[in-house]
């Protein structure tokens, strides 16, 4: 990359939305998608034996039930530090919706943060929410482009062979955002260079 290069422009929202609806598998409960990093739903996140034969150290539940939830559909995942007390298990919860609307940028960093240390411990991370399609998804995504370098097609498109994802439009504009600024950043190192 010069400082003479066209800018980066990450791909649509449209554009990523028709890749990732083409060709579509159907996926297990619970994928390896990164080496020790996991994407899965409520079936694995509730499934002890499964999490303990695969190895996992540190779970991100992307769908923790608020303490303040009322009565109505619910779209979490109920668990937490109590229910894997039987389990050697590090738990971060984020109670996040599965909306357009809900901003789920605030915790890229943060989950990147801890994805990163559990890696780097020799851990293995399970992140899921309640049908590991996009508040999952998306953190994971975060992660591979604030901790591995990607760009956000490029972690796409590592993470698409073996998961069937797709964000909503919301996160995926919340992403590129994230792409164009971690750009932003890396044009102003080679700058310093």
């Amino acid at each position: 990359m010069s400082l003479r290069d066209p800018p980066y422009e990450p791909p649509s929202v449209s554009e990523l939305l028709e890749f990732l609806l083409a060709d579509r598998r159907p996926t297990g409960h619970v994928n390896q998608v990164w080496p020790n990093v996991y994407i899965g739903n409520e079936v694995a996140a509730r499934d002890n034996g499964t999490l303990h034969s695969l190895g996992v150290t540190h779970i991100v539940n992307a769908a923790h039930r608020p303490s303040n939830h009322g009565p109505g559909p619910c779209f979490y995942v109920n668990t937490g530090p109590r229910f894997y007390r039987d389990m050697n298990v590090d738990y971060y919860g984020i109670e996040a919706d599965d909306a357009i609307g809900f901003i789920l940028s605030p915790y890229f960093y943060s989950t990147a943060r801890y994805i990163r240390a559990a890696l780097a411990m020799g851990g293995r991370v399970f992140v899921h929410c309640l049908m590991g399609v996009s508040r999952s998804a998306t953190l994971v995504l975060a992660f591979l482009m604030i901790a591995e370098g990607l760009r956000l097609q490029e972690a796409v498109a590592a993470v698409r062979p073996h998961r069937d994802i797709c964000p909503n439009p919301g996160f995926l504009q919340q992403l590129r955002s994230l792409d164009m600024s971690l750009e932003r950043e890396r044009r102003r190192r080679q700058k310093t260079l």
